[in-house]
């Protein structure tokens, strides 16, 4: 069904969610998709900007966990120097990841938050979890070759979802 693929958010970026709007709607807790959601794959050293928005959520206590389907390496070395929680291999869309974020946090799953580029994973992935997801822009319109298999397929399904809902990027949740 298409609702499987229906972000509860539509944002164009994930440094757009500030702590102050996430706590106004009861999220403590960001999950993260890694490459093309908080980083661009070919750039594992990240942007200024995105080491302002982890700086700004560890000040305001709302922890990030990278939710990603990487390996263990490819995802230390990109989070490691920002002291940020990871789960690796979560093989997305199915829940394992999910399911090991919430045992770590201890949280509810409506009291986390989904962030990620592709309907096919991150948020089809989030909705069997039943966490509440936000679909962000692709931080660079180049993919790995293996992501460029789901950008096919979802281009079929934003189709579709944008026949029956409205898809528009916001400035926030």
């Amino acid at each position: 069904m298409i609702e499987d693929y229906k972000p509860t958010y539509i944002v164009e970026a994930v440094y757009q969610l500030t702590p102050q709007m996430l706590k106004d709607k009861g999220i403590k807790a960001v999950l993260v998709d890694l490459d093309n959601t908080l980083i661009a794959w070919n750039n594992p050293l990240g942007t200024p900007e995105m080491r302002a928005w982890l700086d700004e959520m560890k000040k305001e206590e709302m922890p990030v966990v990278v939710v990603s389907n990487n390996k263990y390496p490819r995802i230390k070395k990109a989070v490691e120097p920002f002291g940020i929680d990871f789960v690796s291999r979560s093989i997305k869309p199915f829940t394992r990841g999910f399911r090991i974020a919430k045992k770590r946090l201890g949280l509810e799953n409506k009291e986390m938050l989904m962030v990620g580029d592709q309907l096919m994973t991150d948020i089809r992935g989030a909705n069997r979890a039943g966490i509440p997801s936000v679909l962000v822009k692709p931080l660079i319109e180049s993919d790995a070759w293996i992501t460029k298999f789901n950008r096919a397929r979802e281009r079929r399904v934003m189709k579709k979802l944008k026949e029956n809902y409205d898809m528009t990027y916001q400035k926030g949740i």
